[in-house]
């Protein structure tokens, strides 16, 4: 998949509005057939086979030709903003319905306001009022949102690594940097060499505050996630002495080598294999990831797999802790008005998606094809066959694509969870509620989810790498303290004073 430049997409961007005009008149597009079902979705390893047993699965459930348009991860944000720019866009897309490319365009006409729409649909209907209201913009709703725990961020760990070198797991922020330097200068695999590092980061999807590493410890030191009061104003939390003081100690970090030197260019796709492979001992992400690398472990070695540990968010060194909560949600699937025109394509469209999220539908998508690659036992998915290469793909296309089409699927709700079948992955998997809930304790919520500034959707598109760009460049020394700090100015100077006060004026508008 080619990775457009940015120029191209400013220009993509800038012809929207022209395209879209165009493609919600109908003069380049079909309308959508009754018989088939377009679909843009993410990917996260080797795209599924349109012949093969998953997908024809999918086909049979929603009684539908199904054409998917897998985009790698690392990919999508740019693939979306192109899509979204042109006259082809899928009846149903996954999307992230902050970003100003997709309000533009929802406020243009190219995708349906569902507002009030879903509550006839069971499967489709909100299951949660906060998650539901997160997921608007300035009080309209765009698409149905895909369910994610509230608080799932943590620290998995090589807790052989740990053992090996007389390490307790890190409690603080300090913690965690003494555990990097003696993953990288103590050889904890004990080969003799020092060819280890500490934290693995991939190059981000996303741009300032989508849950990167990076927010994560950001908001560990004290900075507001996303957006934070200040004197009595909400600022955007880059504007804060604790945003520039987890990025001095991430920047110590780099200059030591404590991090992968590919941070900025690394896929996402690929972010377990310097873990596994005994390069890199810690990775900061959702929790889950913790149990895919204990399988990973498991499969490589069957014997002598127990290799991982979780940590939850860590205390700043003065004590006080900080937690990185989710917004409940992960993106949203958007339904197209190009070839989606009329009340009853819509209601036609919403009940395929329905079916798709029903209890038969939920567990599709997140367990596979019962009596094939998984069997069930009491309340539980058991895997099974997982000899056979043909299950495999099927294995591969639940875990790598399909469950991403899933709005209620992947967190359990319809379907069955994995039984741990093995002490360590049963440990881990109560893990997960237990540092769930002590962390929620000490979430820090961003104030302004559900509101959108005019300026951001107007500039946004130009502002939004203002500041994940600069923090990339400095932590890699392309850049200095001063330099980030001008473009935080900058950020400001370009429209970002204009999407302050919007938003102070949005949320006191809200609030009253």
């Amino acid at each position: 998949m080619t990775i457009f430049s940015r120029r191209r997409l400013a220009v993509a961007v800038a012809l929207s509005t022209a395209l879209l005009a165009t493609a919600c008149s109908g003069s380049e597009e079909q309308p959508a057939s009754s018989n088939e079902l377009t679909v843009m979705a993410h990917l996260f390893g080797t795209a599924p086979d349109p012949n093969g047993e998953m997908h024809q699965a999918v086909e049979k459930l929603i009684g539908k030709k199904l054409k998917v348009t897998w985009v790698p991860n690392a990919e999508y944000g740019d693939k979306a903003n192109v899509t979204l720019a042109s006259s082809n866009i899928p009846d149903v897309m996954v999307v992230n319905e902050k970003s100003p490319s997709f309000v533009k365009a929802a406020e243009a006409g190219a995708f349906w306001d569902l507002t009030g729409k879903l509550d006839k649909y069971p499967n489709l209907k909100p299951a949660d009022e906060q998650t539901a209201k997160n997921s608007m913009v300035n009080g309209k709703t765009y698409g149905i949102y895909r369910v994610r725990p509230a608080l799932r961020s943590g620290i998995v760990i090589r807790k052989d690594w740990l053992a090996k070198l007389g390490l307790k797991e890190p409690q603080t922020v300090g913690d965690l940097y003494a555990v990097a330097k003696a993953f990288t200068e103590r050889d904890p695999d004990g080969n003799g060499k020092k060819d280890t590092y500490g934290l693995i980061i991939p190059k981000w999807p996303g741009g300032y505050s989508s849950a990167s590493p990076f927010d994560v410890i950001e908001t560990w030191f004290g900075a507001p996630n996303g957006w934070g009061e200040r004197d009595g104003k909400l600022v955007p939390g880059f504007d804060t002495p604790e945003f520039l003081e987890a990025n001095r100690w991430l920047k110590k970090w780099v200059n030591e080598g404590l991090i992968n030197k590919d941070f900025a260019t690394l896929d996402t796709a690929n972010w377990n294999d310097p873990f596994v492979q005994g390069k890199g001992g810690m990775i900061i992400d959702v929790n889950v990831r913790a149990t895919q690398l204990l399988d990973m472990f498991k499969e490589k070695s069957p014997k002598d797999f127990d290799k991982v540990t979780l940590v939850g968010n860590l205390k700043r060194d003065d004590g006080k802790k900080f937690s990185y909560p989710f917004t409940g949600y992960h993106s949203v699937m958007a339904i197209s008005k190009q070839r989606i025109r009329t009340e009853e394509q819509l209601d036609e469209t919403l009940k395929t998606l329905d079916k798709l999220q029903s209890k038969e539908g939920s567990v599709l998508l997140t367990n596979g094809i019962e009596g094939r690659n998984f069997k069930v036992e009491g309340k539980y998915a058991v895997p099974i066959n997982q000899e056979d290469p043909k299950v495999k793909a099927i294995q591969n296309d639940v875990d790598k694509a399909f469950i991403q089409l899933g709005t209620r699927a992947s967190v359990g709700m319809g379907a069955y969870p994995l039984r741990p079948n093995d002490a360590p992955s049963r440990v881990m998997r109560e893990k997960f509620d237990v540092l769930m809930n002590e962390d929620l304790k000490t979430a820090v919520f961003n104030p302004v989810l559900g509101i959108l500034a005019p300026t951001t959707v107007s500039k946004g598109q130009s502002l939004q790498n203002i500041i994940s760009d600069a923090r990339i460049k400095y932590l890699s020394g392309a850049i200095t303290e001063d330099q980030l700090k001008a473009e935080i100015k900058r950020w400001y100077d370009s429209g970002g004073t204009q999407i302050a006060q919007e938003t102070n004026d949005l949320a006191a508008k809200v609030g009253g």
